[in-house]
């Protein structure tokens, strides 16, 4: 009898832990893993330290300190208008993993399908695998990665509960423009579907570029489930810091669900990362001027070292394509890369369904420049004086 559950069997270690092993290993330059090698702003590091001090440290409630939920429920106020009632429209999780997980586990029951756009994060399938739901993906293709509304609403059937929406978009930088927001809305009114939006990007757009939430089209608040964190845009992704926010009843759900995967967590974290909420956009906005010039940085070299490159518009990745390399794959480049070049890089195929369909990313590769400007520069280096080619 195998030890392991179906629904685990053959799922093995996520490409983030298998590429920054690799790394690990061969003393590799990481731009795989997307984390930053700074810390967040003193705001939200000393009141952490305050809140260890004081006493933060035993359970927190469930649903999360109502601190918490307050500095979350002005922000949504302040940066987009949207009112929130912070005791049943505000849940705190264990980062926007937990808010994922919680989401689909209360919302999707066994058959349903669910829209995700392609390619996606990881978590996506597993979960939406782990709540028995069928997933049915639209397909952003390079180079502009646009969302076509036709194929969206043919992904649509009898049978659909919700779609999931990543934007700005992980792995291909996309940050979805009016255009596309309506499509998804229109599509989601006319099918009386509920859209659970991953937001966790949304201080990180570049080029004037703002992030709209779906909730604030007409129609969309009272079916969209908004999840957001504080780990990308204040620079403190090991804290798993994370909230899902919108109409009590989805809200009800991802509670239902989460009280059973860890009930509560960082006890003395959520104070803090309210104090970073109520502390204003002056971190977030900086952070996202920094990254804009990390990425030019990191672009420019990729494209110096022969690699076909396209501009990310947010987020911490840039994607490339290697096919004019003569690799088989995006994975077997990356798997070779930490011997060629000495560094780190993920293969985007293990985000799509079927990464040989037309527009897919069996060659693409996504690159983290959410690093010091120092180590892009020396990422950059050894590419430029490496042999890439297969």
């Amino acid at each position: 009898m195998p030890p392991a559950a179906r629904r685990v069997a053959g799922m093995g270690a996520t490409i983030f832990a298998e590429m920054s092993a690799l790394a690990a290993r061969t003393g590799a330059v990481n731009l795989g893993q997307g984390f930053p090698d700074t810390d967040g702003p003193p705001v939200i590091l000393d009141a952490a330290v305050a809140a260890l001090r004081g006493g933060a440290n035993q359970y927190a409630p469930g649903p999360g300190v109502p601190a918490l939920r307050q500095a979350i429920a002005r922000h949504q106020r302040r940066r987009y208008g949207i009112d929130l009632d912070p005791d049943r429209e505000v849940v705190v999780t264990t980062g926007c993993t937990e808010a994922i997980a919680g989401a689909l586990l209360g919302l999707v029951d066994p058959g349903d399908e669910v829209v995700v756009l392609e390619p996606y994060y990881d978590s996506y399938p597993a979960m939406i695998d782990f709540a028995g739901g069928v997933r049915r993906p639209v397909t952003l293709r390079a180079p502009d990665f646009r969302l076509d509304p036709t194929e969206l609403a043919a992904a649509v059937s009898d049978r659909t509960k919700l779609i999931l929406l990543n934007t700005p978009h992980n792995p291909t930088g996309r940050v979805l423009d009016a255009d596309e927001l309506v499509a998804v809305a229109r599509v989601a009114i006319e099918h009386d579907l509920l859209v659970v939006t991953d937001e966790v990007y949304e201080h990180l757009t570049f080029d004037a570029r703002a992030h709209v939430p779906l909730a604030t089209l007409p129609g969309m608040a009272e079916r969209t489930l908004t999840l957001s964190s504080a780990g990308k845009s204040w620079s403190v992704t090991g804290w798993k810091v994370g909230w899902a926010t919108g109409p009590a009843p989805l809200v009800a759900a991802v509670t239902a669900a989460k009280q059973w995967l860890t009930f509560t967590s960082g006890a003395p974290l959520q104070p803090a990362v309210a104090a970073a909420l109520d502390a204003g956009d002056a971190f977030p906005t900086a952070l996202a001027h920094d990254l804009q010039a990390q990425r030019d940085q990191l672009v420019t070299g990729l494209r110096a070292a022969g690699l076909t490159t396209y501009l990310p518009e947010g987020t911490y990745f840039a994607t490339t394509d290697v096919s004019d390399l003569s690799w088989a794959s995006g994975g077997d480049f990356c798997r070779a890369l930490p011997e060629r070049a000495g560094v780190v890089a993920v293969p985007s195929e293990v985000f799509y369904d079927d990464p040989d369909a037309p527009g897919c990313g069996r060659h693409l590769v996504r690159w983290a420049f959410c690093k010091r400007p120092e180590v892009i520069a020396e990422a950059v280096r050894r590419l430029g004086g490496a042999d890439l080619s297969a």
